[in-house]
């Protein structure tokens, strides 16, 4: 049964709030959602995270209700009750397995850091090779190891007028594809036999025809996954089955 979790937070950059507004906003598809305390909120906080080097830190620290509250800092010098802390850039990945596994069971870490200073939030924007005067061609490509599978997206991507699709097996197959046809879509499925999806995201969208927008698909993500596709600039990410409605309303907008 999915658990809502209350988090203290105190301190951060405007961009770094919004990033972990970000974390908290892609965790309602988990099993534990969290959300912002606020002194409002119906329940006590069962986590804090606490830029040590804001103004705050040191009252918050004192203040901080329950007084047994799972701590985690974020800076230099970490007081002796912090259980987790990290230095910056901050590796948002990490802070998402230390609110995992302080509420719950331990779960498989996620080996990603994400900085904030540098991430492409977009792949490269695919170029358009036709004459002007056509309009270009809407083709998707599907990677998906599973043939019911690719059918099942075959058929989605034609509901939204994406009749035109190749398939590949493998990451080998797509990337042989990838070269030889512009795509304005690919949909990628995380079991591949050949290579993760992560690789084959950053290359389709690094080849000489870079693929623009990319959904992926994969049995039961967790939240460091979903906080990884979002700022990387993956278009969706998507459990399986996606559910056929939410995978229709993202297709439109292609």
């Amino acid at each position: 049964m999915a658990q809502r979790v209350f988090v203290n937070v105190v301190g951060f950059t405007d961009v770094e709030r919004h990033a972990l507004n970000s974390v908290f906003r892609l965790s309602v598809e988990q099993e534990y959602k969290y959300f912002l305390w606020e002194p409002s909120a119906p329940e006590p906080p069962r986590l804090a995270l606490i830029d040590g080097e804001s103004r705050e830190a040191a009252v918050a620290l004192e203040s901080l209700r329950p007084k047994d509250t799972p701590l985690i800092w974020v800076g230099p010098s970490a007081p002796g009750r912090a259980i987790r802390s990290f230095r910056r850039p901050i590796p948002w990945a990490s802070i998402v397995q230390a609110f995992d596994d302080l509420v719950g069971p331990a779960s498989e870490v996620v080996d990603f850091d994400i900085d904030l200073d540098n991430v492409d939030t977009q792949p490269p924007q695919a170029q358009d090779t036709l004459p002007p005067e056509m309009p270009p061609r809407r083709r998707a490509l599907i990677v998906n190891a599973d043939r019911d599978e690719r059918l099942y997206i075959r058929a989605k991507l034609a509901l939204a007028d994406l009749c035109e699709a190749d398939e590949a097996e493998s990451a080998a197959q797509a990337l042989e594809l990838a070269r030889g046809n512009d795509y304005v879509l690919a949909v990628v499925d995380f079991a591949l036999p050949d290579a993760d999806a992560w690789t084959l995201y950053k290359e389709l969208a690094q080849s000489p025809r870079p693929v623009p927008k990319v959904i992926m698909t994969k049995a039961h993500p967790s939240l460091g996954e979903r906080v990884r596709a979002s700022f990387a600039g993956v278009t969706g990410f998507f459990e399986k089955p996606p559910h056929p409605g939410k995978l229709h309303q993202m297709l439109l907008k292609v």
